[in-house]
């Protein structure tokens, strides 16, 4: 399965002490000419833990009270972590759950510059 830059998808997220992976959610933040030619994927994880959304510049709060987080595909309101990104084969991908609007993917944008410190 080919996915999309904005894509929410549920994936087999490693670890980070690599003892093993869970499936979770997360946000496609690779460019699609590379999601369509490469095998591997880069994905932001998305969590449920939210408190530090609000404050942290490196993070996005998807409110799924609003229609853009309807969109998400999101069960409970969540903060993309931009700070927290993952590269993944594409079979690890299981389904995308949803989507995330043009001006939503615009704040994405500034969380990574944050995170990656980008002019």
């Amino acid at each position: 399965m080919i996915v999309r830059r904005g894509d929410v998808v549920l994936a087999d997220l490693p670890f980070t002490d690599r003892t093993g992976s869970k499936r979770r959610p997360a946000l496609v933040v690779q460019c699609d000419r590379n999601n369509q030619r490469l095998d591997d994927v880069i994905v932001a994880m998305i969590t449920s833990v939210v408190q530090r959304s609000t404050t942290e510049p490196t993070q996005l709060f998807i409110d799924i009270a609003t229609p853009d987080g309807k969109q998400s595909g999101l069960l409970h309101s969540s903060a993309v972590k931009c700070e927290h990104l993952i590269t993944l084969h594409q079979q690890f991908v299981g389904r995308v759950i949803g989507r995330l609007s043009g001006s939503m993917m615009e704040q994405v944008d500034a969380c990574l510059k944050e995170s990656l410190e980008l002019t």
